[in-house]
Order: C-alpha cells, then structure tokens, then sequence
C-alpha cells in the first residue's frame, strides 16, 4: 500500500498513469485554495468528470473500502481535501455538506489568520479563535480530518489538543532538519505522535536541507533522525508535488484575493515562480527512487511499508473519517 498524503498537480490522464506505474493506492489531492462554497463545488463537478473519464485509472475514496478496493483493483484512489477553510464561509454547516460529497481533509488555515486560528507567516499567534474551536469538535463529529499543516505552532499545540481523535500535518518536515516557516519545531512533532497524528513528510524544495540540491540520502537520514524522535508509526509521505502546475498557479496559492501584492512566500523574489525540484523526484514516476534509497539506508522492510502508505491507512482508521 502506497499513500501520498498530498499533491496539488495540473491533473491529466498522464498523471493519472504515473500513479499506476509507481502503484500509488490512494492520493490526497487539493480541491480549493481559497475557494468558496459554490467554487468548490465547481472543483468537485470537474473530478466527477475525471472519474467518468479515467474509470480504469482512477476513482473516488468516500470509505476505506474504497481505497482497498482501489489496491485490489489497481487503481489509485481519491481522497479530497481544502487547504483553506474557505469553503465553508463562515458557516459550520457546511462542513457536515462537503464531507458528504466526498472531502475528508481540511486546513484550518492556509499561512494567513483564518477565522479559525493562526498562519504560520504572521508575527502573532493567538491560537484557535472561537469559531476555530466550534469548527474542531464538528469536524470530530462529521470525520474530517483536521490538517495544521500551514499554521502556526500554538495553533498547531492548541488543535492536537482540542481534538478528540488524531489530527494530521500532511505536508511538512522538520525544522530540526531545515528551518523554514512552514517545518514544524520538536515540540509540535512530539506533540502530533504522542496523540496519535501522522506527519507527512514533503519534497517540495522549500522544505527541504539544500533545496532543490537536497541529495537523496539527506533526506533518507532526516527520515532516520525523525523516527528516533517520534517513532516510525506516525511518519508518512505528503509530497506537496505541483506537477505540471505554471508558474501564475503558485500565486494564486500565496495570494489568493486577500492581497494585491505578490506573496512571494519561502522562495526568492528573483524567482517567484515553482522551485526546481530535486533531481532525485521530479514528478510521479519516481516513488521508487526513494523507497530503494529507504531500503539501502538499513530501514527494514516492515518500516518502509508502513511509511509508504500502511501509516496513512491505520491513521485514516483512528480518525473515522472514512466509514
């Protein structure tokens, strides 16, 4: 089993192909940024066409049984996920509405104060708002996974906290590794495992030691350090991979309409545009460069395997978001 805890890519059959070719189970994939309800529910109609389109390829996850069904079937299935809460407006109802069409993961925030809790880019961090609060327990209730990926570190202590099941950050690394705003402190890792969440470990450059020059085995030792600190059974992949995204895709990420400005975020002003990513994971095709790196590293094969996608898995079981 071979789960990727993200990916925000310009979606094509291509795509959808090199997810056969690396046998990729279940991927989680980005319907809104900083869309509205009835946006959203424009990226929805676009994936049912996909599914109608790519049937033999792939289909949509609504329970697990979809994503063994998708294993047995070689198919990769997909879960949907916000990396903002602006699909729900300011309206709790409608969390209960979009998990109903199929989404399963949320951000409370997306690098900005949201009306839930605190971005990791701004310079106060107050925490889970009210709304915030109410927002965690109905998505205990309806199965949405909360996802703190892109916020800030009390917000981050303040949702693992608040929740009753297990909360995921599925795209980030560590800071111990690399420092960078959207890495997460020890505190924060220790945090997540001890209350049962899932890290999922991302290859996009800003995130990684050296960038886009991070070498394989760089990141492969990361891998080793983080199980020392946190145990294998809470690390993931969440690659953040924007394959064949242009370049004005990843302002529309940063900025959105809250600015008229560019948000140039964690990469150069000189280069606003997508970093090059590392040589050793350039697109879909190339999953098993790092699971041969995981192997040759002395991971056992028990440990890759729960990396890989098991990890996922059993945490999507803990959070009873896919009934």
């Amino acid at each position: 089993m071979i789960i990727d805890g993200l990916q925000y890519c310009n979606w094509s059959e291509k795509i959808f192909k090199q997810w056969r070719m690396s046998n990729l189970t279940a991927v989680h994939v980005t319907i809104a940024y900083h869309e509205q309800f009835r946006e959203t529910i424009l990226n929805f109609e676009k994936w049912n066409s996909y599914f109608e389109s790519f049937s033999n390829l792939i289909l949509p996850a609504y329970s697990l049984k979809d994503i063994i069904y998708a294993k047995e079937n070689n198919k990769t299935a997909v879960i949907f996920g916000f990396q903002n809460p602006s699909p729900i407006e300011d309206d709790i109802r409608l969390i209960e509405i979009l998990h109903r069409l199929g989404a399963r993961f949320m951000q409370l925030t997306y690098n900005n104060q949201s009306l839930l809790a605190t971005g990791c880019y701004e310079e106060q961090d107050s925490g889970l708002t009210r709304m915030g609060k109410e927002v965690v327990k109905e998505m205990n209730r309806v199965g949405m996974i909360i996802d703190m990926s892109h916020s800030s570190e009390k917000s981050t202590l303040e949702a693992i906290e608040y929740s009753s099941v297990p909360i995921t950050i599925s795209h980030a690394n560590p800071e111990f590794w690399h420092k960078a705003k959207r890495n997460k402190s020890n505190k924060v890792l220790r945090a997540l495992s001890e209350n049962n969440g899932i890290l999922g470990l991302s290859l996009y450059p800003h995130h990684l030691k050296n960038s886009s020059n991070c070498s394989i085995e760089e990141f492969t030792n990361m891998i080793k350090d983080l199980i020392d600190l946190i145990g294998v059974e809470h690390i993931g992949f969440g690659s953040d991979l924007c394959q064949d995204q242009p370049d004005s895709i990843v302002e529309w990420m940063r900025v959105g309409r809250w600015t008229k400005n560019i948000d140039y975020g964690e990469g150069s002003p000189s280069n606003p545009g997508f970093p090059k990513m590392p040589s050793w994971f350039k697109d879909n095709e190339d999953w098993h460069k790092i699971f041969e790196n995981l192997s040759q590293s002395g991971l056992t094969d028990n440990q890759i395997k729960k990396i890989q996608g098991e990890n996922w898995y059993d945490f999507f079981k803990r959070t009873n978001s896919f009934r």
